[in-house]
């Protein structure tokens, strides 16, 4: 019953690694550096918000939903994968941006790919469901994987705020340079995504 400590520090390091805040900062300003500033603001905040969204969801009802669509994490992992491949080829063919990824009409930057699945993606999810399924119906550990989800989504929320101070350093010349760099990061990301499903997909066949 009491608070889980333990759970919530391994919880918490996990899904930080996981979603890798650092390293979301090139993708997000690649993305929303062209943008005006009350538009930035608002996708730093509403990415972390979607994928707080997300991976609860899955940490409520996960193991029951991939059951019931019957889903397993290879799938996850391939689906994430194709999906930013699509964002990394559009960002390395100079679109800069996705073509639908208007802040000022729905605000989808922030839905994807940064809220999903560069932030919750199957990574997260996976660790989440595991996680949860380690609780065993303890309501203290429950407690401390909710505040660990938390205290990784504030964390990403700080990064991306503060990264926007970045724009007025690296001007559109710089932001053109990040998309590039960003593409090709996000293209790596999605081939080992690919690549992890398959071998996924092979070890349960």
């Amino acid at each position: 019953m009491p608070f889980e400590l333990s759970v919530y520090t391994a919880t918490a390091i996990t899904l930080i690694v996981i979603m890798d805040p650092p390293g979301q900062v090139p993708v997000f300003l690649s993305l929303v550096g062209r943008r005006l500033p009350e538009d930035r603001r608002r996708a730093a905040w509403q990415a972390p918000l979607v994928s707080l969204f997300v991976i609860s969801l899955f940490a409520v009802g996960g193991r029951a939903i991939l059951a019931y669509l019957h889903i397993g994490i290879p799938a996850l992992q391939g689906a994430g994968g194709l999906l930013l491949l699509l964002v990394a080829l559009q960002l390395l063919t100079g679109a800069g941006e996705p073509p639908a990824a208007k802040l000022s009409d729905g605000v989808n930057v922030a839905l994807v790919p940064l809220g999903t699945p560069l932030l919750a993606g199957p990574g997260a999810i996976a660790a989440v469901i595991v996680a949860v399924s380690e609780g065993h119906g303890d309501v203290g550990a429950y407690t401390a994987i909710a505040a660990a989800i938390v205290t990784a989504h504030i964390v990403v929320f700080l990064a991306l705020l503060y990264s926007t101070t970045l724009i007025r350093v690296l001007k559109v010349g710089g932001i053109t340079l990040l998309a590039k760099i960003a593409g090709l990061l996000l293209a790596a990301i999605a081939v080992q995504l690919i690549a992890t499903s398959v071998i996924g997909f092979a070890a349960t066949a």
